[in-house]
């Protein structure tokens, strides 16, 4: 399943385009209020500025908004990634900058990684593997940039698991945010967490701040 997998009756691209964008954002605040189960497509046609008839123009059934959701999130996660990451460059710097930004977006965009991760589940099968394999493409852009960016050369599993962990450890701003944000700024937890990378890994630490 793909994003123009989802059916629209509307042969304008771009109005497809700018519905669904006002459909995500319309979607996100109810999901994370009542969630995705709780929710109708009459709320999220009247949240999203328009009437439930325009918005089966545009999609077929419920799934397909929260398809829609998740989708928007990994494209927008690949897009400020591809824009902030060289992942030909050779410094620490470089993976640090990543690092950094791929936090900066998490946090700009807590809402809809919580919504996602708790209703991912709703979706079909093949709708579940398509948003895995984004997952696994931005995943697999942290490693070349660990590869590229360390000093030492890891073993094949440790850079996948380092990816990983950096990943998550994004997402777990957004998660865990009312606990953390007792504790830490996000530059603090950043700082923090890249820190404790680095100290891990034996790579010298500059002011990369």
């Amino acid at each position: 399943m793909t994003k123009k997998q989802v059916p629209s009756s509307i042969k304008d691209e771009a109005l497809v385009e700018k519905r669904r964008k006002q459909m995500v954002k319309g979607a996100v605040t109810l999901f994370t209020e009542k969630g995705f189960h709780k929710t109708t497509t009459r709320e999220i046609a009247k949240a999203s500025g328009f009437s439930i008839g325009t918005l089966y123009e545009y999609i077929r059934k419920k799934e397909d908004v929260l398809f829609l959701v998740c989708d928007s999130i990994y494209e927008r996660v690949k897009e400020r990634m591809e824009s902030s990451i060289d992942q030909n460059e050779t410094s620490v710097d470089n993976l640090v900058c990543a690092i950094r930004s791929y936090f900066s977006l998490m946090d700009d965009m807590q809402d809809e990684v919580v919504v996602m991760y708790q209703e991912v589940k709703s979706l079909s099968k093949d709708a579940q593997d398509y948003v895995l394999r984004k997952e696994r493409d931005m995943v697999a852009m942290l490693e070349k940039v660990i590869i590229n960016s360390l000093p030492v050369q890891l073993p094949e599993g440790d850079t996948a698991l380092v990816a990983n962990n950096i990943f998550v450890q994004g997402q777990m701003w957004g998660f865990r945010r009312w606990m953390l944000q007792r504790t830490f700024t996000l530059e603090s937890y950043t700082d923090r967490q890249i820190h404790l990378l680095l100290q891990g890994l034996n790579v010298q630490e500059k002011n990369l701040s």
